[in-house]
């Protein structure tokens, strides 16, 4: 198996793990906002390197038609999405496609927080690889 993928395997897993801690402490109920600077403070006690808020340009037939925002960019390449809604749905999943389709990102995370137990509200995302 390439160490590339291994290595983004793991970063997922820790990813879902701080996004587990979070949500131990806090609950669901909070704005998303509330749980992206909190999964901040959890990613930086980890030594997790992160960039928050992430403009992506996006383009149409060669041209500039507007930007997106990836809540949060983990080691460079890994997309996480965050959200705070009664129920992940299709177009949820979609969007984080999209951002993966437009940075050429090959993997994203999809957490909800507004949910009982996390590992509910967690969904992996892969651009052009198998499960």
């Amino acid at each position: 198996m390439d160490s590339a993928f291994e290595t983004g395997s793991e970063l997922t897993g820790r990813v879902i793990g701080a996004a587990i801690s979070v949500h131990r402490e806090l609950g669901p109920g909070f704005l998303e906002s509330v749980y992206e600077s909190a999964l901040c403070v959890e990613l930086e006690c980890l030594a997790i390197p992160y960039t928050r808020q992430v403009v992506v340009e996006l383009g149409y037939r060669g041209r500039p038609v507007g930007e997106g925002r990836i809540d949060l960019l983990v080691d460079g390449f890994l997309v996480v999405e965050l959200k705070a809604v009664e129920t992940i749905l299709p177009i949820h999943e979609a969007q984080v496609l999209s951002y993966l389709k437009a940075t050429g990102h090959p993997v994203g995370l999809l957490i909800n927080f507004n949910v009982v137990a996390l590992r509910r509200g967690v969904r992996r995302v892969v651009n052009g690889f198998s499960r």
